[in-house]
């Protein structure tokens, strides 16, 4: 046992040394890139200035600010209460986890994870439920879906409830598969006294103690609320625009030549049309614009069938890009949490959106 228990640790720390050797090398990589096409790195970097000013800090900025007020008035622990015999049951997470995934899929990532490392952070939640919880979470909000996919980049809103559909449900479905999955998940309610009518009761108390423990004056709380925010989206912003400039430096040197031909040749072999295979590697990158490349796909110079775009532009907002990703890290790197699982899981994501869009196509159109 005690080898077993040595093998491990020396494991983790190569995993660890790949890791980092592998993220250095792609950092040495970019930088080249960019010293040998500056006018492209700048002219990406402008680009993704503009879209985190214009339109991730207007619609992520009042959430964040929200969800750390409704932490510290204890709002969240009410709801938690109250929708205990709901979430259990279902998602096999504490009732905490519906007021997450009801600000995760209004407001859109990256506010799950922050709201999901919070609730971490006072014990509300453990890893693997925080794990699973950020799973379902990492979602797009309906406002980019309709607004600025279906309606900017597809030119219409037909096709906005099966997008919305396919990648709702898709999310949904996860979390269903992820709680049956864990067998460490517990699915009857913790707390049996608050069953019936004492539940609402049970609930204000919950809000109460929440209250009293935080114990900050509300001038303090919004004012660290907002100092908290405005920190956590220059993150975003530097993140946004440093996957904006990388992808165009890939693009423009031809380094994604050889990864676009094996994600075609892996579409051909599952029976989906080729030429989806670019829009996919750029929304590996970013979703907005794997989303945008979505809508304008063609084969032979002929636009790719409705369905085809919609199924590409739901496997994009499933898997959300690589610079979600790297907010969803930056937001848990508090808490045990473990990226492969999560980079797994968004795949699965966006598999089960791409089913959804072709099973339900039909029924609409």
């Amino acid at each position: 046992m005690k080898i077993k228990q040595n093998k491990r640790p020396g494991f983790s720390r190569w995993t660890r040394a790949a890791g980092m050797l592998g993220a250095g090398g792609a950092a040495f990589f970019i930088g080249g890139l960019a010293l040998a096409m500056p006018e492209t790195a700048l002219h990406a970097s402008l680009r993704g200035v503009a879209v985190w000013w214009d339109v991730l800090f207007p619609a992520l900025f009042p959430f964040f600010v929200l969800s750390e007020l409704l932490l510290g008035f204890g709002i969240v622990h009410m709801t938690g209460t109250l929708l205990d015999p709901l979430m259990r049951p279902l998602f096999r997470l504490p009732g905490v986890g519906g007021f997450v995934v009801a600000m995760g899929f209004a407001s859109g990532y990256p506010v799950g994870a922050r709201l999901t490392s919070r609730l971490m952070e006072q014990g509300l939640l453990n890893g693997r439920q925080g794990e699973r919880l950020v799973f379902m979470t990492t979602t797009s909000d309906p406002i980019f879906l309709i607004g600025a996919v279906c309606i900017g980049f597809f030119g219409s809103s037909e096709a906005a409830p099966v997008l919305a559909i396919a990648h709702y449900g898709g999310a949904l479905t996860l979390g269903i598969l992820t709680g049956f999955l864990d067998r460490s998940a517990v699915m009857s309610s913790e707390d049996d006294a608050a069953a019936g009518r004492g539940r609402l009761r049970a609930a204000l108390a919950a809000m109460h103690r929440a209250r009293t423990a935080d114990g900050r004056p509300f001038g303090l709380m919004l004012q660290q609320s907002v100092q908290s925010s405005l920190a956590l989206m220059m993150i975003v912003g530097g993140l946004v625009v440093f996957f904006s400039a990388a992808l165009d430096l890939f693009v423009n040197s031809g380094s994604l030549s050889f990864v676009n031909q094996l994600t075609s040749g892996m579409l051909h072999v599952f029976g989906l049309p080729p030429d989806m295979g670019p829009s996919l590697v750029k929304g590996i990158f970013e979703v907005t614009l794997g989303a945008k490349a979505a809508a304008s796909a063609a084969a032979s110079g002929m636009p790719l069938p409705m369905v085809d775009r919609i199924a590409a532009a739901a496997f994009v907002l499933s898997w959300a890009g690589l610079s979600v990703h790297a907010q969803v890290a930056g937001l848990m790197s508090r808490t045990r949490w473990r990226y492969a699982p999560f980079a797994l899981f968004r795949l699965l994501h966006g598999a089960i959106a791409m089913f959804i869009v072709y099973l339900i196509w039909p029924l609409f159109f």
